[in-house]
């Protein structure tokens, strides 16, 4: 259903705000999205569809979306989706503090817009646009439909650096938290053995005791790509999934649909390590692989892109020690290397990723709230929290396992194994 549609007469503009994923035409969506210099899998048409086609992110469960698209002369020219948020569960940019705050005041948080992907933390495009002009065009007129729908703010999570300037631009207020990325050598580590003889020997030692205890627990592992990952296979890590979030007291924010809907419309961009002991399956990790952009850069002959691997989710049935550590990110490091992929994003949360050579960098986000009053308050709350930011990132450095290398503070595209977070009404 078309909720609103406006012409800029000027520039022969149309503006169309569209309810649902399935009446935005999928092949457009994502050739516009493969132009952008971020672009994840996560903002596939495909995967923000089984998103809301499985119940998983719906206006029941507190994510409406609403799909913004600017098109000249038929053809599309910029596209975003804003989800309007009833809670903040599920975004991994905490603003808790900021809702309790608008209540103890007697104002409404809710409902607010989020541009961003539900569930996945994973920097990248979130402005779709052919131009810069058309960027910060398409900022400028999401910001203006939240303010003309009286929203109490509109947050840009994970965005692009492209797409931050855009929206700083129309007045929004940066933000930045902490993830871990692994990076691999130009032209490529030639084995695991390679990688860690970069690392302090303390560091080196410590891996391969890890290792080698989940070995010795006989511990074995396979890894599925793609279409390799049977409805079995999927049954299992689905299994395992549920049970992670189960032990923190929540249930799983995506259920068993979505995950057969990925199986089905994007294969390609998924990988699976099963562990086995015995002859029996006793956890799983699932790995997401930016496989579809790098073809579609390759077949529009575009400037080549990076090869990314992105740690989204584990569980298990048995305990073994180290198990996580192996798992997580020495099975997908391995793989990697041997893959000739040049980045492991292991995702926010968790100082031990450093010792495994996965190290911090800064990811972004944009905020903007129509309370004047809050939005100077937020202010003087970012600069004093950039501080505390960089303070800590220069501690991590200092750390840092490897040899010579030292990270830098930079925005990048980003994801990692989620925590299931705060306790959330089932």
């Amino acid at each position: 259903m078309i909720e609103n549609k406006t012409t800029d007469t000027a520039n022969d503009y149309v503006i169309r705000v569209l309810a649902s994923p399935a009446e935005v035409n999928a092949s457009a969506w994502d050739a516009l999205l493969f132009e952008q210099r971020q672009a994840t899998p996560f903002m596939r048409h495909a995967y923000l569809n089984a998103l809301h086609a499985s119940g998983c992110a719906t206006p029941e469960t507190g994510w409406t979306p609403k799909f913004f698209l600017i098109e000249r002369q038929g053809e599309l020219r910029a596209a975003a989706v804003l989800y309007l948020k009833t809670h903040s569960h599920g975004e991994y940019v905490f603003d808790w503090t900021w809702a309790n705050a608008y209540a103890q005041h007697g104002l409404r948080y809710y409902p607010k817009a989020v541009c961003a992907v539900p569930f996945t933390p994973v920097p990248g495009s979130r402005l779709l646009t052919r131009s810069h002009a058309e960027r910060e065009q398409l900022a400028a007129v999401l910001l203006d439909w939240c303010q003309r729908q009286q929203l109490s703010g509109l947050h840009s999570l994970f965005a692009a650096d492209e797409d931050l300037a855009a929206f700083e631009a129309s007045g929004l207020l940066l933000r930045h938290t902490v993830q871990f990325h692994w990076h691999n050598i130009t032209p490529g580590y030639a084995s695991f053995e390679a990688f860690l003889s970069q690392l302090t020997p303390d560091k080196r030692k410590k891996i391969r005791q890890e290792r080698r205890k989940v070995a010795d627990e006989g511990v074995s592992f396979r890894a599925l790509e793609g279409r390799q990952i049977s409805p079995a296979d999927w049954d299992f890590f689905y299994q395992c999934y549920e049970r992670t979030y189960l032990e923190h007291g929540n249930a799983p924010y995506l259920n068993r649909d979505f995950f057969s809907r990925m199986a089905s419309t994007m294969p390609e961009d998924w990988l699976l390590f099963v562990a086995e002991r015995d002859g029996h399956a006793i956890a799983a990790s699932l790995i997401a692989l930016n496989a579809s952009c790098v073809a579609a850069a390759g077949q529009a002959g575009a400037q080549a892109v990076d090869r990314v691997a992105y740690g989204r989710y584990w569980g298990a049935l048995e305990r073994v020690d180290c198990l996580h550590f192996e798992a997580c990110y020495y099975q997908p490091l391995e793989w990697c290397i041997a893959n000739g992929y040049q980045r492991f994003e292991g995702g926010a949360q968790g100082e031990h990723k450093l010792a495994r050579a996965l190290l911090p960098v800064t990811t972004p986000s944009a905020h903007w709230l129509a309370q004047p009053q809050f939005m100077a308050a937020v202010d003087r709350f970012l600069s004093a929290e950039r501080e505390g930011i960089q303070n800590y990132v220069t501690n991590l450095e200092q750390h840092s396992p490897l040899k010579s290398v030292k990270s830098e503070i930079r925005p990048e595209p980003c994801a990692g194994f989620a925590h299931p977070g705060p306790a959330r009404p089932s």
